[in-house]
């Protein structure tokens, strides 16, 4: 799942100077080979002839993954609680909407619903099955070329872990330095990185919990703690999983506001990252490792240094999401190749972004666009046009809604009209989503207009074509301006495509001038709507739809 660097390397493209001129109709029923004209600066090529266009690409190999909440998305055994058996079921449905990787959220053992808070690192949550279950989930899904990686959480544990229980009970045990436990008077930085007071009472002690009293957060600074944290991580890849999604990555130290920031702190976090990634080296070397850093790229970029390969790109799903709200152009491009230089400095070019809308901690992406069917399409296109790994929340692609709290944003998966289906969760009474049978994946399946097919066929362009799916991403500027069209080019070293999306509600037109950097695009080799038409170099764009020229 690395990026290998390409840095500076000079592409020559021998481009055929003819002109195109297609619809979005034709350009489907065509084969991948490209017709494209070239220019050198500022003129066009004259028929025939060759001409060489240089520009530096950085590529990130990716696919598209699939974040689920086991407990809400499909129940084979009748309880009412989804389970991993439910998961390995429903990965037809999910080879056919075209993802590449699935993403678990906890799966083990632990006392709450959401089981982010561990009482068995070496356990499967029997709610959901066996090991054996998960086994059999992992084959299936690496069948169909689906990796799976599992939420692993190691800040914390619960309070209900023996660990801590015997740590609590016992000044003595040698569990005790493993959590952070002082006198009930001992004067302490109450300064928590979190809401609310991070010290809580135990007997005659205080632990330290950032997160909530039933997550006592572990000390690191012990080394059996470190030593205990890769023996679980290796247990778990040499069952078959391909990776981690690691929970709170940068909370491992700097548990209070005034250290968080500290370049010490900072540095301390990266060194442990790095050693776990040592450790998983020694089990799969091709492990992959996706952190949850919530923080500013200065923050997030150290720890691309031999330590995770991804992490997610919080600040970018805010201005994606902001853009199709607001029918504005967000700049991409500008604004990533601003990031990925940094990232690119600290990790030597093995890095992948790891951009989303939405995710199980904020509030779902058609909520967020205050139900507007034709933002939600927007949002998807344009995050499935840019590089790196995509994440989608389950539901999402068939618009669930859904707000905090937390409980309210993984509610049941819906699958059928009725919300009595086979298979259909029934943990939690749904808030958001109640009778809402149109949403649903048996309503959508076989309508070709639906949300649900907006996303096959995003991830199938994806997939087809190897520039959205591996390629750079570099600015391409439209004179005159128009801030209703997004425009950006992608790239890998031998292919470039111009991604168009006209995020408002009317139709767009743009004089597409060949860049001597690009060379002409001069066709159309898909569109989300048919009436997109390319007509020399003037592009005409209908509402809320999304046009790739080659």
């Amino acid at each position: 799942m690395g990026r290998k660097r390409l840095g500076a390397l000079l592409c020559a493209l021998t481009l055929l100077g003819t002109t195109a001129c297609s619809s979005a109709e034709e350009a489907d029923n065509r084969g991948d080979e490209p017709a494209v004209q070239d220019a050198a600066a500022g003129g066009t090529a004259g028929e025939g002839t060759p001409q060489t266009a240089a520009y530096a690409v950085d590529e990130q190999p990716g696919t598209v993954f699939y974040e689920i909440f086991v407990r809400s998305f499909y129940d084979t055994d009748g309880d009412g609680i989804g389970d991993l058996n439910g998961v390995t079921a429903k990965l037809d449905y999910l080879e056919e909407l075209g993802v590449g990787g699935i993403w678990l959220m906890p799966i083990n053992a632990s006392p709450s619903y959401h089981g982010y808070d561990t009482t068995d690192y070496y356990a499967v949550n029997p709610d959901y099955g066996t090991l054996d279950d998960l086994k059999r989930l992992l084959d299936e899904a690496h069948k169909r070329g689906i990796k799976v990686i599992m939420d692993l959480v190691v800040n914390h544990s619960s309070s209900e872990h023996p660990w801590f229980k015997e740590a609590i009970a016992d000044a003595g045990s040698p569990y005790r330095s493993w959590y952070t436990i002082v006198p009930s008077d001992e004067k302490v930085d109450a300064g928590g990185a979190v809401d609310g007071n991070p010290w809580h009472a135990a007997g005659g002690s205080k632990y330290l919990g950032v997160f909530w009293s039933g997550m006592p957060d572990f000390n690191f600074d012990e080394p059996k703690v470190r030593e205990e944290m890769i023996k679980i991580g290796q247990y778990w890849l040499k069952q078959g999983v391909d990776g981690f999604r690691l929970d709170a990555a940068k909370h491992i130290y700097g548990d209070f506001k005034s250290t968080v920031a500290s370049p010490e702190v900072q540095a301390a976090n990266k060194t442990w990252w790095q050693e776990f990634r040592a450790g998983m080296r020694e089990v799969r070397p091709e492990a992959y490792l996706i952190g949850e850093v919530w923080d500013s790229l200065a923050v997030i970029a150290p720890y691309f240094d031999n330590a995770l390969d991804s992490a997610f790109h919080f600040d970018l799903a805010d201005r994606l999401l902001s853009a199709a709200d607001g029918e504005r152009d967000p700049d991409l491009a500008f604004s990533l190749g601003r990031a990925y230089g940094v990232y690119e400095q600290s990790s030597g070019g093995n890095f992948v972004d790891a951009p989303f809308l939405s995710n199980h901690d904020q509030n779902r992406v058609m909520t967020a666009l205050g139900g507007n069917a034709e933002h939600a399409r927007m949002a998807a296109a344009l995050l499935l046009t840019l590089p790196g790994t995509p994440y989608l929340y389950y539901g999402e692609e068939i618009g669930m809604q859904g707000a905090k709290p937390d409980e309210y944003i993984r509610e049941p998966m819906i699958w059928y009209r009725d919300p009595n289906g086979e298979g259909q969760t029934t943990w939690e009474r749904s808030r958001h989503n109640a009778g809402a049978g149109a949403v649903s994946v048996e309503a959508q399946t076989d309508d070709e207009a639906s949300l649900l097919n907006h996303y096959r066929r995003l991830i199938k362009w994806r997939g087809e074509e190897p520039a959205l799916r591996d390629g750079g991403i570099a600015e391409y500027k439209l004179e005159p301006a128009n801030p209703k069209l997004s425009v950006y080019v992608r790239m890998t070293k031998t292919e470039r495509v111009l991604v168009v999306h006209n995020l408002s509600g009317e139709e767009q037109t743009a004089d597409l001038q060949a860049p001597a950097t690009f060379g002409a695009f001069a066709e159309i080799a898909r569109a989300t709507d048919g009436a997109a038409a390319l007509d020399g170099s003037r592009l005409t764009v209908p509402a809320y739809s999304t046009v790739i020229l080659r």
